[in-house]
Order: structure tokens, then C-alpha cells, then sequence
């Protein structure tokens, strides 16, 4: 189930209103909304209302986004602020987000808004976690050095990969700090400023301009799917595991939710036969679930519908002979998902360079993408203690196998669970 996402909305227009919570409705977005054009209610609302993100006409005749926004700064709050405007100038708008405001959205292009809401919360949801993971750090490094002016190392090689071990770690986090805010926030204002130009000075461009200014935005698009890809990395690489018991057709009922666009444009059918739960780390696997569907549908035929079935079963530890098949190194049951589509496929020769970081079996100009989304899959899977296992054919499609040690609180599936669940279409 999406979170919803408390909206607070300084308009004075009621036909403005309706227009913005109609395309944020249509986007699929589900949200709780409360609108003022008072600066009376608009503070007692940042209180009572606790908004997650502010939307806010630039001008009204008693209030307006530059007071507003004002009023936020003095108050210490970091919301999210989107000004929402057909008036505001292209010099206003760089002056405004210079000075902090998030982003602008024309009220001529409305449909540009959801994901506009979407970005701006998922920043500052990110900001938050580099915050907790700053603090963590802290607390962890006195921890050790409070411990390590105990310890007396016996030779010089526990030294030596103590020290790499900590510098390893001082690098990642560095990155992610780097990831999460150094290069993310030049990145979103020079995206917005291609969309003010692309609204304001396109008519003035000339016919190689436009194609120019599309081709910058493009590559900053791209930029930040890398950005985001690279730390989705990061985060599955050093986050700590916190394993639940949990039904998959949940977690597929979401990622689903969150692909419907393109599963509705491409027609694909996704199917789920005998979806049994078990224990993972479900933020995680909910990654891992959109990172392979996306792949399944990016990686289409051309002219067929893509047709994704997703399985999952117990294989027992006595069966010594599959586990030898597959390389499953532990003596227990194994938890399977297979996860098949009839797609472009890929050559057998290649079933371990998929998974390799940057990897890219076709040209960057006919399938978009980073070349980091299935070594991410990987990553999560080997976090499972588990082994993942490609299986690809040209113009056939591919099959994704993965075998995660059942824990203990699995143990009795194989006997309880019989039936498939069901298929979800």
C-alpha cells in the first residue's frame, strides 16, 4: 500500500485547485490535501497539519510563495516548498531557488507536477536517512575506538587490515553523503532550469536549439537515474539486515502498483503461481522485484507483449542432487523464486556478465539504463546469503533462478504449502 502524502496548498483559484489535485489524482498518487490562502492558516496548518510537502501559488492577493516560504526558513522547517505559478518570471524562479525554494512548476504544464512532488520528497527523505546514517557513523566510531584502546593487536597484518577495513568504510559513507546531496541538488537545479527554459525561451530557440536543449535534458535525466542507481548500491551493500517473514504478493502488488505505466503501455501480463512467503529483507526485495521486472519489460520483443511468471518453491535439503546441480553450497532447504519472460533474451555465454556492475550486452541508444540494476539483484541476493543464477536465450527470453537459505521459521513450508496461491494478472 502507497504512503500517503499530506499536501498542504496555498492557492486562491478553486478551478487552479481542482486542476492540480485532478492530474495528481490521475498520476496514481495518494495524498490527503488541506488548501488556504491565508498566512493566519498557513501557520497554524504547518503545525496542525504537519505537511510532508508544500505547494504554493507565487502570487495572491493577500499572501504569496515568497512570505510563505519565508515564514517556513525562520521556522527551521525543511519541507519540501513546489511554487505552482503561470506568472512567475524565468528570473524570478532562478532567484527563488537559489535562495532554497525546491523547484517550479508551471501551471501550463501541469502533468510535469506528480513526479516533480515525487522527486522532492524522495530527496528529503534521503537527506534524512544520510542524517541517522551520519549520527550512526558517530556513535559507531567512538564505539570502536573506544574499543580499539583495548585491544593489542598480535602482528602487523591485523594492524594493516584494520586501518583498510575503517578507511573502507569513512569511503562509502563519503559517497554517500556525495551521492545523496553533492551531486543530486546541481543536478535538480539544472533540471528545473531546462524546464523554466524550455517554457519560457523556447519560442526564441531555433530549431537546433530546441533539439540541443532536449539533448541536455536527456543526459541530466540520465545522469540522475545513474545517481540514484549507484546509490541504491551503496544502501543494499552497507544497510543493516533486519529480516521479516512476509507474504511476496504484497511486495508484488506494490512494485506492480509502482510499474503500471509501463506494464499498461507494453499490455504485459505478469503471472504469480504458488507466491510463498518467507524471510527477507523486505525493502530490499521489493528493490530487487522492480529491478528484474523493469528489466523484463525494458527488454521486450518488439510487436509481443511481454508475459513475466513468477514462481517460487522449497527445495529440500535432501535433495542432494539438485543442490549439487545448482551450486548450492549449504546443507539445508533453499527457498526458490524463478522469474521468466519471453523477451529479447541474451546469449548463454553471457549468463554471468549480466550481473556484472556497468555491464551492457546491447547499445546504450536502443535500451536505456545504467548497467547497475542487476548487480544491485545480485548484491541483495548474496545479502540473503543466497545464489542468483541467469538463464538467457536470443529471442526466447531469460530466466532469473534464486536460492535463499529457508531460516528456521520456514522449515515446515515444504509441508505445510501444497497449492499454488493463485496468478495475479
Amino acid at each position: 500500500m502507497k504512503d500517503v502524502i499530506k499536501i498542504l496548498l496555498l492557492e486562491d483559484n478553486a478551478s487552479d485547485a481542482d486542476l492540480l489535485v485532478r492530474q495528481l489524482s490521475k498520476s496514481g498518487m495518494v495524498f490527503q490535501l488541506e488548501t488556504t490562502e491565508t498566512r493566519e492558516r498557513f501557520i497554524e496548518l504547518l503545525d496542525a497539519f504537519c505537511p510532508d510537502i508544500i505547494l504554493s501559488d507565487y502570487s495572491m492577493p493577500s499572501f504569496g510563495a515568497v512570505s510563505a516560504f519565508q515564514i517556513m526558513q525562520a521556522r527551521g522547517t525543511a519541507i519540501p516548498f513546489i511554487i505552482v505559478s503561470g506568472t512567475i518570471g524565468e528570473e524570478n524562479a532562478v532567484m527563488l531557488i537559489k535562495d532554497g525554494v525546491t523547484d517550479f512548476a508551471s501551471k501550463d504544464n501541469l502533468p510535469a507536477l506528480p513526479q516533480k512532488v515525487n522527486r522532492a520528497i524522495r530527496e528529503i527523505a534521503e537527506q534524512k536517512e544520510k542524517r541517522e546514517i551520519l549520527e550512526k557513523l558517530k556513535i559507531e566510531t567512538a564505539r570502536l575506538q573506544a574499543a580499539n584502546q583495548e585491544l593489542v593487536f598480535q602482528n602487523e597484518e591485523k594492524e594493516k587490515r584494520a586501518v583498510e577495513l575503517l578507511n573502507a568504510n569513512k569511503e562509502l559513507l563519503a559517497f554517500n553523503f556525495i551521492s545523496s546531496h553533492d551531486l543530486q541538488e546541481p543536478l535538480r537545479k539544472i533540471q528545473t532550469f531546462i524546464s523554466i527554459m524550455a517554457i519560457d525561451e523556447k519560442e526564441n530557440l531555433t530549431a537546433k536549439g530546441v533539439k540541443n536543449l532536449d539533448r541536455i535534458q536527456l543526459s541530466a535525466t540520465r545522469m540522475r537515474r545513474l545517481i540514484d542507481d549507484l546509490l541504491a548500491f551503496s544502501r543494499v551493500s552497507t544497510i543493516h539486515r533486519a529480516y521479516e517473514f512476509t507474504d511476496l504478493n504484497q511486495i508484488l502488488e506494490e512494485v506492480k502498483s509502482e510499474l503500471s505505466e509501463i506494464i499498461a503501455e507494453k499490455k504485459a501480463t505478469i503471472t504469480a503461481v504458488g507466491l510463498l512467503p518467507a524471510s527477507i529483507v523486505v525493502f530490499q526485495f521489493r528493490q530487487l522485484l522492480s529491478n528484474l521486472l523493469s528489466n523484463a519489460l525494458k527488454f521486450s520483443l518488439p510487436g509481443r507483449a511481454p508475459e513475466i511468471t513468477i514462481e517460487t518453491r522449497i527445495i529440500p535439503r535432501s535433495d542432494i542432487a539438485f543442490r549439487k546441480q545448482k551450486s548450492l553450497p549449504q546443507n539445508c532447504d533453499y527457498w526458490n523464486i524463478n522469474i521468466k519472460d519471453n523477451g529479447i533474451g541474451f546469449d548463454p555465454q553471457f549468463n554471468d556478465r549480466v550481473f556484472v556492475m556497468f555491464q551492457r550486452l546491447l547499445p546504450a541508444e536502443d535500451y536505456s539504463g545504467t548497467g547497475i540494476g542487476l548487480a544491485i539483484v545480485k548484491k541483495i541476493v548474496e545479502n540473503h546469503n543466497g545464489v542468483i543464477l541467469a538463464n538467457g536465450e536470443p529471442g526466447k527470453g531469460a530466466n532469473f533462478e534464486i536460492y535463499i537459505p529457508v531460516l528456521e521459521n520456514l522449515s515446515q513450508l515444504s509441508a505445510d504449502v501444497k497449492k499454488p496461491v493463485g496468478a495475479l494478472v
